[in-house]
């Protein structure tokens, strides 16, 4: 089992729960979200963001910039250039040089181009980007990423803002044994339920979005999800049982049965 503590770069997390910044209903609920998520990583696009004056931004400037660890994304980028200019844009402009690599190769189901996002992580890693690349849960890609120079993996639970859950949990189950680096798991998740079931998996995080702002109570919804990343997180390293195909009688009491 990995350390019980987050680390991603030398920087040590109190929080597993990283928060998107978009489609809130307004600044205050999404400031509250973020306040009871306690959630110390917070990703948004950089495509949303006023780059000439970064902290006069309609989303950066309701925050206290100093509490958090900003991730950008590339969201938007189709290839590895793209994806490269828009990182360098944003360490340019003092936002951040963590960067979350972002390559979408189809605009039906948004998911990331494999080749494409490795190409990127390996050019940014070499320039001293802090990159966590969002991929799809290939475990074989997972581990070349890492090898690439990924600070952290963020493998699919399933394509973005479906809400589906983790469609195939064998593979995040892999993809969290093998790895030497975090393995934070983005997209496709709806419900608390899907949060335990992927924190039980093994993995070290999760990052969400639309299950939160977009949610009926966004506020409540990211209360939610913080309790059930500590008690999924809980539950693995707590270890549950194994699973049995007959009964077994919880009492302990079975030799005193008459027959």
């Amino acid at each position: 089992m990995k350390s019980s503590k987050l680390v991603i770069a030398g920087k040590e997390l109190s929080s597993r729960f990283f928060l998107g910044t978009g489609r809130y209903p307004n600044p205050f609920v999404q400031n509250e979200a973020i306040r009871v998520s306690e959630a110390e990583v917070l990703t948004f696009a950089i495509r949303r963001v006023n780059l000439d004056a970064p902290s006069e931004d309609a989303i950066l400037q309701h925050l206290d910039q100093d509490s958090f660890t900003y991730l950008p994304n590339t969201s938007g980028a189709s290839n590895a250039e793209e994806a490269i200019r828009i990182a360098r844009l944003a360490k340019a402009s003092g936002i951040s040089n963590w960067i979350k690599v972002e390559i979408s190769a189809d605009e039906k189901t948004l998911l990331p181009d494999p080749i494409e996002t490795l190409k990127a992580t390996e050019t940014l890693a070499n320039e001293g980007f802090v990159v966590l690349p969002y991929t799809s849960d290939d475990p074989i890609l997972c581990r070349k990423l890492e090898e690439a120079g990924a600070a952290a993996v963020m493998p699919g639970g399933a394509p973005i803002g479906t809400g589906l859950g983790v469609l195939n949990p064998y593979n995040i189950g892999l993809i969290a044994e093998d790895s030497n680096v975090p393995i934070i798991v983005d997209a496709g998740l709806g419900s608390a339920k899907d949060i335990v079931e992927v924190m039980e998996l093994g993995v070290d995080g999760v990052l969400m979005n639309t299950p939160v702002a977009k949610a009926k109570d966004p506020v409540k919804m990211a209360h939610a999800m913080k309790l059930a990343i500590e008690a999924g997180r809980a539950s693995y390293e707590a270890g549950r049982i194994p699973k049995k195909k007959y009964a077994t009688a919880s009492s302990g009491y079975e030799s005193l049965i008459s027959r």
